[in-house]
């Protein structure tokens, strides 16, 4: 061989693929943090969208503006400058505009299936602002465009990313609409709604109230779980053509078809389930802030963590998106849509769909899908005939098959490898350490730990292939064993990927580009390897790169992906941490390690049928395996958390009064049901002297009336909420054991009843908006026996000793700290 002994060639591979790789994770990193958008200054043009004008707003919402929380006054005085600022832009308008401003209370109550828990949400007073931009033509019931945003913020957050960044980017648009003198031939909605982070209710109150909400065609919900970072598409529908409008008017283009796939698994929930879902039906886009997600819901999302970028690329996106919906026909208003019939491109199914490193989109209908995915078994099933020509027959073609089968199996057998290898060294380093999740502050250690234990599970079959004996009888086609052998190798992994492109396909998914692409370009490269090796010999550099060239737009694109999905994984696994022992504290190191092994499978994986004549070796496996070991020792002198990567911490003082809670109820119960995020819990005692000092009259049920239905038992009661004193409620929740069968929540509805830590099932309502008069409600029962009725009020007012308690614990955590006013009562 020109490279010497077979050794130093697998070594010199290896360096090659780790420079290779090393430049593709750059270019990937590059995009993913948004270093290629440059952000406008404050004294950009008027008609040009401005990250700096923007970020001002954030800044007097999230600083100046002390708490955008429901019950703070925070919330008021940022409607307040809301307000203001649409008024400016009002006043900025010519006479070619119709410009209305709408502030409005919002009132209702619905039954939810959130977090797969369900619950009934009762609502009052929660404040909306919407603001209609139209020609002067323009008449009431025009088909508009929405475009919404919250902006109240989560407990004990500041919300620059989530959502001060929406509300400010939504002002910012509403200026440039008006200085870039664009009258939009269709009516533009902006909702700022007030109350999502209490489940989705200002969304749900303009849906049912508004005088609007009948008008829209169209919408577009932007959203954040992070400070920056990809403005992803994250949903689309009902129906294709909201995807199909955003690839063609997007000028950063951040969307993947994969994400509604994968949406459902990750907990949580936006607005556009509202609008496009529960109750309007309406054609959207849910496009969320995806990075950033380690000060997502903490004290640390300020404007100081924002992306930048970012911001940048979010509203320029925007405003193309909002010029191309406005000219779109596919606009109708609510009677319009009743009365058109379902166009074939809404039956069709979901749009695959996805954006080539910000660059430009890739779209194409579930039609074409079928079609395009398909085509690959057809080379695949002529490989198999024409492999050997013009030695062709029908056992011939079915001997190769059945070896192509063979070869697939064992490329399987290599990627679930890829994927055991490293969760077994995770669990071997927690069996060793006393801190789970060290990766979580210093990502790159996960990389180190993961990628070199993945590629040695990968490799590791490849040592055993030739064990394995083939059908196909090298003398009778005059070659070589180890070409037939690479031949196997090479269509058995192209069969793999088919096959799970055509799995995605029969599940009518939108992840199925990735294996398809993968498989195109492999392809592509085999016939140049196959070229490159009769000139310059199979084992060459330059047959090598004959393979690795035509892939690199492949390999590019799957590292950018990957990149990006180990990167959100691990940030979301700092909101849930480390879970109890002796079982939970292996799930998140597991997890991680799992992921990044899938990911290496499908970036590594299509080189296997021909890196593997090198890389298949004892020599380079122990290499990888000392770097692993080196990395999990490395790996245990970090600490998990930092205040870039915080720990979340909810720290809730308990008061209790008139009776008992259930038994066992250890998750901060107003909380429900994002409580069940949380892995575990302690309690301590402290005295409550502090708390009656404070607070002059505590919350408490009265009665108001009973009243008998019948001789069987059924019986109404009448009762009445005093929440007392209390002055920064943020939620009350209700939670009825015993033979409740109506209440006067909700449409007189039930939710399905829940079940605390194997207690009786109850029925759970949330209740929320600032009122000083009292929640008068009737619960029905069924039968003579006592309902129980456990009321949780929780107060964002910290009494002194809490505020020291919470000021003691280190910078690493994260606090999320209130009182919560329990109280039972039988009835």
């Amino acid at each position: 061989m020109a490279w010497g002994s077979r050794d130093a060639a697998a070594f010199k591979c290896l360096i090659l693929l780790v420079l290779l790789y090393g430049t593709l994770s750059y270019v990937a990193y590059w995009i993913i943090h948004m270093k290629h958008v440059s952000p406008l200054g404050v004294d950009a043009p008027l008609d040009r969208f401005s990250e700096a004008r923007v970020v001002e707003h954030i800044r007097r919402l999230s600083v100046d503006i002390d708490g955008r929380q429901e019950g703070r006054p925070g919330l008021e005085a940022a409607a307040k400058y809301i307000r203001k600022e649409l008024e400016a832009v009002a006043a900025r308008a010519g006479a070619d505009y119709r410009i209305e401003i709408d502030e409005s209370l919002v009132n209702g109550t619905f039954n939810m299936l959130f977090l797969r828990h369900s619950i009934s949400l009762g609502y009052r007073n929660h404040k909306n602002i919407a603001m209609r931009i139209s020609s002067k033509f323009s008449n009431d019931h025009d088909p508009s465009v929405l475009i919404n945003g919250h902006f109240d913020s989560p407990l004990g957050s500041p919300g620059a990313g989530d959502c001060g960044s929406c509300v400010a980017s939504m002002l910012e648009l509403a200026r440039v609409i008006i200085d870039s003198n664009w009258i939009p031939p269709r009516p533009i909605i902006f909702l700022f709604n007030g109350a999502e982070e209490l489940f989705l209710l200002g969304s749900h109150g303009f849906v049912k109230t508004h005088k609007w909400s009948s008008t829209v065609g169209a919408f577009v919900n932007i959203e954040a779980s992070g400070t920056g970072g990809f403005d992803l598409v994250c949903q689309s529908g009902p129906g294709s053509w909201p995807s199909y409008i955003y690839a063609q008017s997007a000028k950063y283009p951040m969307a993947t078809s994969v994400a509604q796939d994968m949406f459902g698994i990750i907990p949580g929930d936006t607005d556009y389930r509202i609008f496009a879902e529960d109750y309007g039906n309406i054609p959207g886009l849910d496009i969320i802030f995806v990075l950033g997600g380690y000060f997502y819901h903490t004290s640390y999302d300020t404007v100081e963590r924002l992306l930048p970028g970012s911001i940048q690329a979010r509203g320029e996106n925007l405003f193309r998106l909002t010029q191309a919906f406005a000219n779109s026909s596919d606009v109708l208003n609510a009677n319009e849509r009743s009365l058109k019939v379902a166009s074939l491109e809404s039956t069709e199914g979901r749009a695959v769909f996805f954006d080539y490193l910000s660059l430009f989109m890739v779209y194409y209908s579930r039609k074409l899908s079928i079609i395009l995915h398909s085509m690959p078994v057809v080379f695949l099933l002529l490989g198999a005939f024409f492999l050997h020509f013009p030695n062709t027959s029908v056992n011939i073609w079915f001997t190769t098959l059945f070896d192509f089968i063979k070869g697939m199996l064992f490329h399987a057998l290599s990627l679930v490898f890829a994927i055991v290898v490293p969760v077994m060294f995770a669990a071997l380093r927690l069996l060793f350490s006393t801190q789970a999740m060290n990766w979580f502050a210093h990502p790159i250690l996960a990389f180190l730990m993961f990628v070199p234990s993945s590629l040695v599970g990968l490799l590791l079959p490849r040592t055993t292939w030739g064990n394995f004996g083939l059908s196909q009888k090298a003398s009778h086609f005059k070659l070589s064993i180890e070409i037939i052998s690479d031949e196997v190798c090479f269509w058995g992994a192209f069969a793999l990927y088919i096959s799970m492109t055509m799995t995605y396909l029969l599940a009518q998914l939108g992840g199925g580009f990735l294996t398809y692409l993968i498989s195109l370009s492999m392809l592509i490269s085999w016939f140049s390897y196959r070229i490159a090796s009769k000139h310059c010999g199979r084992q060459s550099v330059k047959s090598l790169a004959g393979y690795l060239i035509p892939m690199i737009p492949s390999l590019l694109y799957s590292v950018y992906y990957g990149g990006f999905l180990v990167q959100f994984l691990i940030e979301k696994m700092g909101m849930m941490g480390s879970l109890p022992r002796p079982f939970g504290y292996f799930v998140q190191d597991a997890v991680v390690a799992a992921v990044i092994g899938l990911v290496t499978g499908w970036c590594v994986g299509p080189l296997l049928p021909v890196v593997g004549h090198w890389l298949g070796r004892s020599s380079v496996l122990q290499c990888l395996v000392q770097v692993t070991i080196l990395a999990l020792a490395l790996s245990s002198q970090f600490f998990p958390y930092s205040v870039d990567a915080p720990k979340r911490v909810v720290l809730q003082h308990t008061f209790t009064t008139v009776g008992m809670l259930l038994q066992k109820i250890y998750m901060p119960y107003a909380l429900f049901p994002v409580s069940f995020l949380f892995s575990e819990s302690l309690k301590f005692p402290t005295e409550g002297s502090k708390i009656l000092n404070h607070y002059a009259t505590l919350p408490h049920v009265s009665v108001r009336d009973s009243v008998l239905i019948s001789e069987t038992g059924h019986r109404r009661l009448h009762l009445e909420l005093h929440l007392g004193s209390v002055g920064e409620i943020w939620v009350t929740v209700l939670n009825i054991t015993g033979p409740l069968s109506n209440w006067s929540f909700a449409d007189y509805r039930l939710p399905a009843p829940e079940s605390f830590n194997g207690g009786p099932p109850s029925y759970i309502c949330r209740l929320s908006g600032s009122s000083k008069d009292n929640w008068t409600f009737w619960l029905e029962a069924n039968n003579s026996e006592s309902l129980r009725m456990d009321v949780a009020v929780l107060d964002q007012y910290l009494v002194d000793d809490t505020q020291r308690l919470k000021s003691s614990f280190p910078s690493w955590a994260d606090l999320t700290a209130f009182t919560t006013f329990f109280s039972s009562y039988y009835l």
